[in-house]
């Protein structure tokens, strides 16, 4: 495992966490990245036509056992920011109609402000890379 990867954190604050994350996209306080750095978000939409009713749903369908682990944020000025990484296993339609069990890498960014607690969905993609679920 990658030594910036944190899984130092009990069920309970990883439950925490997700029911941030979960009030957030209850409340429509979400976004996912769709810039230019992030193509391979808007390439996975697009591939699976994950529309936003889905992609609520799919966030809102993530459990403890899909976390995998935390980083600091590597970017000048933001390196403050712990970003939280789950691989839920979703069940989709690829463009072709064809129904597949999907491994999704979302990675979340939680940020509180003085007008409510926000978080940035920062990947929302077909896992790329090998994990480790920690509750698992």
């Amino acid at each position: 495992m990658n030594s910036y990867y944190n899984q130092n954190y009990s069920r309970e604050e990883i439950e925490d966490i997700l029911e941030k994350i979960k009030k957030c996209v209850c409340n429509n306080r979400f976004t996912i990245s769709r810039n230019t750095n992030r193509q391979e978000n808007i390439d996975f939409i697009n591939e699976y036509n994950i529309r936003s009713d889905k992609q609520k749903s799919i966030l809102l369908k993530i459990q403890a056992t899909d976390f995998c682990h935390s980083l600091q944020n590597t970017n000048i000025g933001y390196e403050y920011e712990v970003l939280y990484v789950f691989v839920p296993q979703v069940e989709l339609f690829n463009s072709d109609g064809e129904q597949e069990i999907v491994d999704i890498y979302t990675k979340f960014n939680i940020i509180d402000l003085p007008s409510g607690t926000r978080t940035v969905v920062i990947s929302f993609h077909k896992r790329n890379k090998p994990i480790e679920y920690f509750f698992r």
